[in-house]
């Protein structure tokens, strides 16, 4: 490709210099459309200059089926494109973060997985475990290579196997997913990642769209299978843009530094705690306050309290659900992972994406999915929850909301890292419990937690929710009650409701209480602390 004086856009089929393109990452200047990008390409793309040694390059031609054709095949494509095989693998600096890399080559057979394939993501896993080095590998694969048979399905399970030991040793793996990543790749290392990104509109799955069309009989949708859709599907973190990804890469890897783990903190920071003083009102009203439309969202929090808030999506599963959203970000130059239940104020429109921050089982799903990432590299975990309750319609009870409450609060439990959940609005029953399983439990002094609405508990029990305020009164739902019933730790003060205008002072008690929680919790065992509060109930 080098060689190229010149490259036509395939969609808007304008001609271009390639070494115009090539300043503009390889994207069409017309339409935008991503075109392919050979794998050293890639590797300039992203190293610090000099900084790339290659690995496993003489490994041999490997024929089990002894088909000659295939053999010559394999020549031609070698002498064609000087490529050795279809992934380059080796050891790269980005940013100065020391990685081991692959990138996967479309040029070499359609980036397809023969054992060479799975041999050399193999040992680029097992090298980057004993040298202890994240592994960010660029996927871009028409899948398993029909050519070496079964011996090409054998290199999923072994690559993901060795996937399995470097997350096993705490260390971040990153899959870039470019056009297309399709079939036995996608079904191993490409999907299995800690963090899964994407560029825009590159087809990703599993059986290609047209074996799905002859196998059902159905036209598919525009969009079907792209990084957008597997996105809001669930299956993707994040879809980036080209030029965007080397510091987006650097970031992850800044983050997730071994030198930045919380436990590795041994400091104190200042803090300065203010005492306060309730303001008098009817639990009615607190109600009512949590529920204003003004009132800070978890986002408003995050955007406010953290620095370099990335925002990860998907369960993995189903699909993204709005409702809840998390990600990394960092407090005070520390990382930490931030996980909210979310409500959408300013419009019939946004509160609809959000779901009226009633969690779907997808939700849940995210959030302990983040949370366990969050052990596994030693971040502490800020939870923000402002929810009616979980989502409680046919599609909740169809994929097991109840489950999945029940496996959410198991797990985070015996989470080893320090958890800390801030009521911030209402806090409403099971739904909001999900995201309530902290070493400390704060609340903002207008928000509510209770085991149900105040209307659904004057349904229930008188059968009239006109009595929703006699049921505020008498569910004890406001801070300074739960406080006494040793169900929160902390009451952060309003002088007033806090809005989105006014809330430099509640996030002045929130930076100093937050600080004071992670110098706290910076030693000891804090699974066992945690059970040992929920004992006490």
């Amino acid at each position: 490709m080098d060689g190229i004086k010149t490259r036509v856009c395939k969609k808007c089929k304008t001609e271009y210099p390639a070494a115009m393109l090539r300043k503009n990452y390889d994207i069409c200047p017309g339409c935008g459309t991503y075109m392919r990008v050979h794998a050293k390409r890639r590797i300039d793309y992203l190293a610090d200059e000099q900084k790339f040694t290659e690995w496993d390059k003489d490994l041999y031609m490997y024929n089990p089926l002894e088909d000659e054709g295939y053999a010559d095949s394999i020549i031609a494509t070698r002498e064609k494109n000087h490529l050795n095989e279809a992934v380059l693998t080796g050891e790269i600096t980005i940013c100065g973060y020391e990685v081991a890399i692959g990138v996967m080559d479309t040029r070499f057979m359609m980036g397809s997985m023969g054992h060479i394939v799975g041999e050399k993501v193999t040992r680029l896993f097992e090298t980057a475990t004993r040298k202890k080095l994240p592994v960010i590998l660029f996927c871009c694969s028409g899948g398993a290579r029909m050519q070496e048979g079964i011996i090409s399905l054998m290199q999923m399970e072994k690559t993901a196997a060795a996937v399995k030991r470097h997350s096993e040793e705490g260390l971040l793996y990153v899959s870039v997913l470019t056009n297309p990543t399709m079939g036995g790749v996608t079904a191993s290392f490409a999907t299995i990642a800690d963090v899964v990104l994407a560029e825009k509109n590159a087809m990703i799955g599993f059986a290609g769209p047209r074996v799905i069309e002859q196998n059902t009989g159905e036209k598919l949708p525009g969009g079907f299978q792209s990084a957008e859709f597997q996105m809001e599907h669930g299956f993707v973190d994040r879809v980036v843009e080209r030029q965007d990804l080397r510091q987006e890469l650097a970031f992850l890897l800044s983050i997730h530094e071994k030198k930045s783990s919380f436990f590795k903190r041994r400091f104190r920071l200042f803090y300065e705690i203010k005492d306060g003083k309730i303001t008098e009102r009817t639990p009615w009203e607190r109600v009512q306050i949590a529920r204003s439309k003004e009132r800070p969202t978890s986002l408003d929090y995050i955007n406010t309290l953290f620095e370099s808030f990335y925002e990860l999506k998907g369960d993995r599963v189903k699909e993204d659900d709005h409702a809840v959203i998390g990600g990394v970000a960092r407090f005070r130059g520390m990382p930490v992972t931030v996980i909210g239940t979310q409500k959408g104020k300013n419009s019939l429109e946004e509160a609809m994406y959000y779901n009226w921050g009633m969690p779907l089982p997808s939700g849940y799903r995210k959030a302990l999915r983040l949370a366990k990432e969050a052990e596994k590299f030693h971040r502490p975990i800020v939870f923000f929850v402002d929810t009616i309750g979980a989502s409680c319609g046919k599609k909740a009870e169809e994929e097991g909301q109840g489950q999945i409450i029940a496996n959410v609060l198991q797990e985070m439990s015996v989470l080893k890292v320090p958890t800390l959940s801030v009521v911030i609005g209402e806090g409403g029953s099971g739904g909001a419990l999900a995201l309530g399983i902290g070493n400390e439990v704060w609340m903002l002094e207008n928000s509510v937690y209770s085991v149900l609405t105040p209307e659904g508990y004057a349904s229930i029990l008188w059968k009239d929710n006109n009595k929703a305020a006699d049921a505020a009164k008498k569910m004890k739902l406001e801070a300074k009650d739960l406080y006494d019933l040793g169900v929160i730790d902390k009451i952060i003060y309003e002088k007033e409701p806090v809005t989105t205008e006014n809330m430099d002072d509640v996030c002045s008690q929130l930076r100093a209480g937050i600080t004071e929680f992670f110098d706290k919790h910076a030693s000891g065992d804090v699974a066992a602390m945690r059970y040992k509060r929920f004992r006490k109930y």
